[in-house]
């Protein structure tokens, strides 16, 4: 429990920072958070993901089990969300945010708990699980918005989606260096890495921007039904899959944990700029946020 709450209250503070800035318009309203956010979008979020995919170690576990685990929870959530579509009562944007709240997650998070958890085991395993389920993540993500999203055009203009989203060139960039197997530039990757970092507080405070902009109409019901979905079934649906394919010890913790995290900034950044719902996803990720506080360490036992 304490290692949960070292993980998610300093990204809850940055959330409260965020609306507070806001709230009381230190920073110039739009004039300031518009830019902010497409730096976010556009330069920070692809930086995190091509280099903490580029540095995975891959070869530190039998990849199949966990790559079972991750992709058929994911998948099947997400089967479940759009088999529902028609009756859930959302409009498409904001469909889109349910669907990236009930399967998008907060790497930073988790590789603090994984640290906590197993050491440095835990975290080249957390950073596998990683390097797997963030590119499906984003291509699922980036296939629903383009279908549903305010103005995504449908799924004709799906192949151009995914070959210049930048979330998605930014796992794409990573995976091609990581299974190159050629020395990785270090002064790139750095480089990478600090803007990455950055990529997690840009990405909060904005998120606690939005929750000051307007409400979000009907997003308790939809609050619920994310929640509902990434920090209880999305875990324990990973958890029977680790059994029925044979994977215990730490690599299981590595899939339940990273399947338990509640949604990231990314996901907000990603609706502002694809037509999603973002005031609604807004508060699914400061809601989320606060309530990993008590679904994780739950949800961690059922390894």
């Amino acid at each position: 429990m304490i290692v949960t709450l070292e993980a998610v209250v300093p990204v809850a503070l940055l959330i409260v920072l965020g609306w507070w800035l806001r709230r009381d318009d230190r920073l110039g309203g739009r004039a300031f958070w518009d830019p902010l956010e497409r730096v976010t979008y556009g330069v920070l979020s692809p930086a995190l993901f091509l280099s903490s995919i580029a540095r995975a170690d891959l070869g530190g576990a039998d990849p199949l089990p966990m790559v079972g685990a991750l992709a058929g929870s994911t998948l099947a959530v997400t089967g479940v969300l759009l088999a529902l579509r028609r009756v859930l009562g959302l409009d498409g944007p904001g469909f889109t945010s349910v669907v990236q709240g009930s399967i998008r997650l907060n790497t930073y998070v988790g590789v603090i708990v994984a640290a906590g958890l197993h050491g440095t085991e835990g975290v080249a395993l957390f950073a596998l699980a990683s390097a797997v389920l963030v590119p499906l993540v984003n291509v699922v993500c980036v296939a629903v918005l383009a279908r549903h999203g305010e103005g995504g055009g449908g799924l004709g203009t799906l192949p151009r989606q995914l070959a210049t989203n930048p979330l998605i060139l930014g796992c794409a960039g990573g995976l091609a260096l990581n299974l190159s197997g050629l020395p990785l530039p270090a002064p790139l990757l750095g480089t990478a890495e600090i803007l990455g970092e950055a990529a997690l507080a840009c990405g909060m405070l904005c998120v606690g921007a939005a929750l000051a902009f307007r409400r979000a109409p009907g997003a308790g019901r939809a609050l619920a039904l994310a929640t509902l979905l990434k920090l209880v079934a999305l875990p324990l649906l990973a958890a029977g899959l680790c059994r029925l394919w044979g994977l215990d010890g730490p690599a299981a913790t590595a899939v339940v944990l990273i399947q338990g995290l509640p949604t990231a900034a990314s996901a907000y950044v990603l609706a502002r700029r694809m037509g999603g719902d973002a005031p609604l996803m807004s508060v699914i990720t400061a809601g989320q946020t606060v309530l990993a506080l008590i679904t994780l360490p739950l949800a961690l036992q059922a390894v």
